[in-house]
């Protein structure tokens, strides 16, 4: 059985030693290459940004098991015909609810004007309870309910937005208003979809409360951005940490590097770690010897 990396060269020797140890450890034998002839490939493990963009002659490939969360740039590939897994890695999970729960705590606690204080400015003003702070998780998907989780944890009020019904949760329209009108941080942790495409626009930046928070680790496309600075620069919406971008890098043009009211961090809210996705890639290649489900399957149709 042969399973052939479709990723940058860069990450070669990590999965060279990682996939291996994993694929033992499952009870799979394979051999791990990073090229080999269509016809002899059984498992692809894809970066979307990988050359291979056109997968028709592999007819014998059981599954292509993407590295990455997002699945926006390779769902629609009308050559991709085998079951396509999407990344659920505990090692992103546990880094993108480090990098939220550090910036709500950041802009909670009003830690930047400590930090950078020129004026030497001595303000003895207390911040306020997390209890005080509500916060909105729009996406509660394996990412977003393990951030929802955490900020629970340290009592924030925590209100969850689903585009489709689920337990505990609220959804569509009137939901994502209600959610939105209370919300004093708001997390955006949606994959990008022609349905969540500008999903918070004016109109709906309109409805949180004056001076809230955004962050934005989940798509850049989730925000339009013009109504976002519009927002900004108006004082209705506080302050935005945005971690992902329509276009990346970040041209350095553009308005969001200067705005006093923005952080750029550059799409580091979570990674993909070779010693962790490799046991998530092993397990799906022990189901699919075995005739189980894939864990992660991609549903075309909602677009992850």
């Amino acid at each position: 059985m042969t399973t052939v990396l479709f990723a940058a060269p860069s990450l070669w020797p990590e999965y060279q030693a990682e996939l291996p140890k994993a694929l033992a450890e499952a009870g799979v034998q394979a051999k791990v290459v990073i090229d080999a002839a269509p016809e002899v490939v059984d498992y692809i493990v894809y970066a979307p940004s990988s050359p291979l963009q056109d997968f028709t002659a592999y007819h014998r490939t059981k599954a292509v098991l993407s590295l990455w969360a997002g699945v926006e740039r390779v769902v629609g590939n009308k050559t991709l015909t085998q079951p396509l897994c999407r990344m659920v890695d505990p090692g992103l999970t546990e880094g993108m609810v480090e990098w939220v729960v550090g910036h709500a705590l950041r802009h909670h606690l009003g830690m930047d004007r400590h930090i950078v204080n020129p004026g030497h400015v001595w303000d003895p003003t207390c911040p306020p309870l997390a209890r005080e702070h509500p916060v909105a998780v729009l996406g509660m998907g394996a990412l977003g309910a393990a951030c929802a989780a955490a900020l629970r944890a340290l009592n924030f009020p925590v209100t969850g937005w689903s585009r489709t019904e689920k337990p505990g949760c609220l959804h569509g329209e009137d939901g994502l208003r209600q959610a939105l009108a209370s919300a004093q941080i708001v997390v955006l942790l949606l994959p990008k979809t022609p349905e969540t495409e500008n999903l918070l626009n004016g109109e709906r930046l309109a409805l949180l409360p004056q001076g809230a928070v955004i962050l934005n680790p989940g798509r850049g496309a989730l925000i339009d951005d013009g109504a976002l600075l519009a927002a900004l620069n108006a004082g209705h919406v506080g302050h935005a940490t945005l971690d992902v971008f329509r276009v990346e890098p970040l041209p350095a043009d553009h308005p969001f590097w200067t705005h006093p009211r923005v952080t750029v961090t550059p799409h580091i809210a979570a990674d993909t770690r070779a010693y962790s996705a490799a046991r998530v890639i092993a397990e799906n290649i022990r189901r699919g010897e075995t005739g189980e489900p894939f864990l992660h399957l991609v549903d075309r149709a909602r677009g992850y």
